[in-house]
């Protein structure tokens, strides 16, 4: 299995350097995705995105990226290997703890990607074709948002409607930023309504589980994605593949899995 995981990834990496060819991109800034307390449309000053698309281009797909930084800290972001592909990015901001608590940032990224269904198709892409993906804490958004059905649903969208769920290093238990909340310590491992192992499903969209070396990662990140998968396979969940990239550590396995998301979207089935 070991060997399997090392053959895909060095596949993938000859992804890095290419561009889709002719095909122009811009890139929309500090869009506000969700209303103020007041109803006011800028929203807090977290809740804005940054948007980059190809130009005079019809059907593509997206991916909504959130940032890492443990849940405390980090920026909107848009990595540069994801840039000039051919599909959208968003690079989504949301609220941090201390300022904010669980499940605020949850619904932050939840209203994100509502923002990303409500209106893709204004600047040509496909609803149908919406990727929820982040590194780190940003990937625990992306699975939450796209394990969790409730978050999407306040918003009147379907979760299973995604394209596909890629997160790059998540927690899968509770995230050490919702125990430390409560007073948990990180090394305390707690699996409630706000773990993704907690909604593990069947019908839930592709999900592509890529972490770093297992020796290297950071905590039980590996394991915690392992067990994961092998959850979701015994649920019945047929479209679960998980990605060691070995020699990785928690940060330099950010860039690595990049290749790995681009395939995923660009050469998805329909």
């Amino acid at each position: 299995m070991v060997g399997w995981r090392h053959t895909v990834v060095l596949a993938a990496l000859s992804l890095v350097g290419a561009t889709a060819v002719g095909v122009e991109h811009r890139t929309l800034t500090d869009i506000p995705y969700r209303a103020s307390a007041d109803g006011s449309d800028r929203g807090p000053e977290r809740c804005r995105l940054d948007l980059h698309l190809p130009v005079d281009a019809s059907g593509f797909a997206t991916v909504v990226w959130f940032h890492g930084g443990g849940l405390t800290k980090g920026k909107r972001e848009i990595p540069k290997s994801l840039r000039g592909r051919g599909f959208a990015v968003v690079g989504a901001g949301y609220r941090l703890s201390p300022g904010v608590k669980a499940p605020v940032y949850i619904e932050d990224a939840a209203a994100a990607v509502a923002w990303t269904f409500r209106s893709i198709a204004e600047h040509g892409g496909s609803p149908r074709r919406i990727y929820v993906s982040g590194h780190s804490a940003g990937a625990y958004l992306a699975a939450m948002v796209g394990l969790d059905t409730k978050w999407l649903a306040a918003h009147g969208i379907e979760a299973n409607d995604l394209a596909g769920i890629i997160p790059c290093s998540a927690q899968c238990i509770t995230h050490f930023t919702v125990r430390a909340e409560r007073g948990i310590p990180d090394r305390q491992p707690v699996i409630d309504e706000f773990a993704p192992l907690f909604h593990v499903r069947r019908d839930a969209p592709p999900l592509l589980l890529i972490t770093g070396d297992r020796d290297r990662e950071m905590l039980g990140r590996y394991e915690e994605n392992a067990y994961l998968w092998r959850m979701m396979k015994l649920a019945g969940h047929e479209r679960t593949r998980l990605v060691e990239l070995n020699g990785e550590d928690h940060g330099s396995m950010a860039e690595a899995a990049l290749p790995l998301v681009i395939d995923a979207v660009t050469n998805a089935r329909e």
